[in-house]
């Protein structure tokens, strides 16, 4: 035969990028370890969470707050002792002109002198008239300090904090903002640290003097 035979072309081979391959290999290991270490730390971060919260429910399976209790228009209220200083009878009490209706007066406490608070005119409660049988709560905080009044001091106690509930939904206002929570017995336990930081409590000494 005349005609040429034609030679095959060799078939071109593409040359492999051994160092990208290693790369991209190295980068899809390096993604699938930070995935299984990503869900492991999860895990970690769950199981302590979890005995955090079981620690948590089991310090205050047990956790107590000792208060001073007392009556108030014939309700029991409850403080923190670790506001109190004492409780002092009502008497001696010499009124102050100028100041708001909850301000009872001022009384002298062993070359203190005090002013006395009526939280009643705070919580909408029915007022009763002044006896020898009031006390004086007297509160502090650092430089802080005045007594509230109460009809009758029934004494000292521990309460659980697990014991304690919000406050009753009856509750608005002023009334609630003050209160840290009720006992099953609807003891109401005062937010101490708020009555003490309350401007609104304060008697100016230019008032007093």
């Amino acid at each position: 035969m005349g005609d040429r035979q034609e030679k095959q072309k060799p078939r071109q081979t593409k040359a492999i990028d051994w160092d990208n391959l290693r790369l991209r290999l190295e980068a899809s290991r390096t993604a699938v370890n930070q995935e299984l270490a990503t869900d492991e730390v999860g895990k970690i971060l769950r199981k302590r969470a979890m005995e955090l919260a079981r620690q948590t429910e089991e310090d205050m399976a047990g956790a107590t707050l000792d208060v001073l209790e007392f009556l108030l228009s014939y309700e029991t209220y409850a403080i923190e002792l670790s506001w109190v200083t004492e409780a002092y009878p009502l008497r001696d009490l010499t009124p102050l002109p100028g100041t708001p209706p909850f301000v009872l007066g001022i009384i002298n406490v062993r070359g203190r002198i005090l002013s006395v608070i009526d939280i009643r005119g705070f919580f909408d409660l029915p007022q009763k008239g002044l006896t020898n049988l009031n006390k004086v709560i007297i509160l502090h905080s650092g430089e802080m300090e005045f007594g509230i009044l109460a009809d009758e001091i029934v004494g000292t106690r521990s309460i659980l904090l697990t014991e304690l509930q919000p406050p009753l939904p009856t509750l608005t206002g002023i009334r609630e903002e003050y209160l840290k929570g009720v006992t099953r017995e609807r003891t109401a336990l005062l937010n101490g640290e708020k009555l003490l930081a309350d401007k609104n409590l304060i008697v100016h000494d230019d008032i007093i003097e």
